[in-house]
C-alpha cells in the first residue's frame, strides 16, 4: 500500500482515481475486525493517539467510509468530528483552536472528516471568507498574498509536528475522486429520493472550481506530506476499493510499533489471580 504515500512532490493529474479491488467488501471486512481488534490494545496501552484526516471533493465518499472502516470499532474508542463553516465562538479563536480541542485522547481514535486542511482550500479558493476570522494586518481580500498561505502551511507543519511528537499517530488521506464520477453520483443524489436531502445547489457551484480545487489539494499535499503525518492519495471511484485501501494502509501502520501491546498485570496481582477467584467463588 506504500505507494499511495506520497513521499514527493505530485501531480494529482497523474494519479489515478479508480482502483477495483477483488472481493474488496469481504477484505474490508475482515481487516476492520482486526483493526478493531487492535483499537482494544491501543486503548489498554493508552500511550498513543491516532488521528485520521479525511479529505476530498464533494461526493468523494468519506461518509460512508467512516462508517464501513470504523463498524467494528468500540464506539468508546473512535470520535468522529466534521468542520463545516466555523461558528461565532471559532472565529474568536485562531483557526487551529477548533481542530486542537478535537484532537483524540491516548488510547483514541479521532477522525477528522474534513480537517484543518479546510484552512489552506475552501478559504484559498474563496479567500474572502478569511475575513470573517478578523486577523490582525488582514484588512482587505488584498492583504491575503502567498506569503500568508505560506505561512499557513508552516502552521499546520508545526502543529502536526507537536502532537505527532506528544504520542498523536497521523494519517492523512485525500480521496482522489475523478469530476466524472463525481457528476454520476450528483445525479444520483438528485435521481433517487432518499439521497435528495445531501443535494445542495451549491455543489454545482463549488463543481465548477474544479480545477481551482484541484491546485489547491496538489499544493497543500505537497507542502504537507511528511514522514510523520503522511499524506495517502487514494482512488476514490470505486467506494468498495477505497475503503478496503484506507483500512489496510491503518491497519499495516500501526501492526509494525511492536510496542503496542496489552499492560501486563502487576507480579503481585498475578500471584493472587487463584485467591482472588475463590474469593469471588465463595461469595
Amino acid at each position: 500500500m506504500d505507494n499511495y504515500k506520497v513521499n514527493s512532490n505530485i501531480s494529482l493529474k497523474t494519479f489515478e482515481t479508480k482502483v477495483v479491488i477483488e472481493d474488496a467488501e469481504k477484505e474490508l471486512k475482515h481487516i476492520r475486525k482486526k483493526l478493531g481488534k487492535l483499537q482494544d490494545v491501543l486503548y489498554a496501552h493508552g500511550k498513543y493517539a491516532v488521528l485520521i484526516c479525511l479529505q476530498g471533493m464533494d461526493t468523494a465518499g468519506k461518509d460512508s467510509l467512516v462508517r464501513e472502516v470504523f463498524k467494528d470499532f468500540n464506539v468508546r474508542g473512535v470520535e468522529v468530528h466534521s468542520f463545516k463553516t466555523p461558528t461565532s465562538l471559532e472565529l474568536k479563536h485562531d483557526y487551529l483552536w477548533r481542530h486542537y480541542i478535537a484532537l483524540p485522547a491516548r488510547g483514541k481514535f479521532g477522525v477528522f472528516n474534513r480537517t484543518h486542511y479546510e484552512n489552506v482550500l475552501v478559504t484559498r479558493v474563496h479567500p474572502e471568507y478569511i475575513m470573517g476570522e478578523n486577523n490582525p494586518n488582514i484588512n482587505s481580500v488584498d492583504d491575503i498574498d502567498d506569503a500568508f498561505w505560506e505561512k499557513r502551511f508552516e502552521q499546520i507543519n508545526n502543529f502536526e509536528k507537536h502532537i505527532s511528537e506528544n504520542g498523536t499517530l497521523i494519517f492523512k488521506f485525500f480521496l482522489n475522486l475523478s469530476k466524472k464520477e463525481q457528476k454520476s453520483r450528483l445525479l444520483r443524489r438528485l435521481d433517487k429520493q432518499e439521497k435528495n436531502w445531501k443535494f445542495s445547489p451549491g455543489d454545482l457551484k463549488e463543481r465548477k472550481l474544479w480545477e481551482a480545487y484541484q491546485a489547491c489539494y496538489q499544493e497543500a499535499i505537497n507542502k504537507t506530506s511528511k514522514p510523520h503525518a503522511p499524506w495517502y492519495a487514494i482512488p476514490a471511484d470505486d467506494k468498495p476499493s477505497a475503503r478496503y485501501i484506507v483500512a489496510k494502509i491503518i491497519y499495516d501502520t500501526l501492526s509494525a510499533y511492536s510496542d503496542i501491546e496489552e499492560p501486563e498485570l502487576d507480579d503481585d496481582i498475578k500471584a493472587h489471580i487463584e485467591a482472588y477467584k475463590q474469593q469471588l467463588d465463595n461469595e
